[in-house]
């Protein structure tokens, strides 16, 4: 079979111990960067489907990994709280209709 797509670091040891022979190869930082990308648009089309907690795990995953890649995730988690404390979340519900 056929995929032909970034998969998690243990994928291939779980198709070896299946008694499988997974083909690999090691993507260069352009590829995992573009693959990554790519990834992400896939997990939240899944969460679209499925809307649950697993899909979001699957989508925080690859955040991760993207930030991981554009400096660090101790920087996203820099970035996210000084953006949280300036504009706030979502947790109220507000739906904005329209300024004046």
């Amino acid at each position: 079979m056929v995929y032909e797509k970034l998969v998690r670091d243990l994928i291939p040891d779980l198709i070896a111990a299946q008694g499988e022979k997974p083909n690999i190869r090691i993507l260069d930082d352009a590829e995992h960067r573009d693959c990554l990308s790519r990834k992400l648009d896939e997990e939240v089309q899944e969460f679209h489907k499925e809307n649950n907690l697993e899909e979001l795990a699957d989508i925080l995953e690859v955040v991760y990994a993207l930030a991981e890649i554009n400096g660090g995730r101790e920087e996203l988690e820099r970035i996210y709280a000084q953006k949280h404390e300036a504009r706030g979340g979502f947790s109220k519900r507000i739906f904005l209709i329209s300024k004046e």
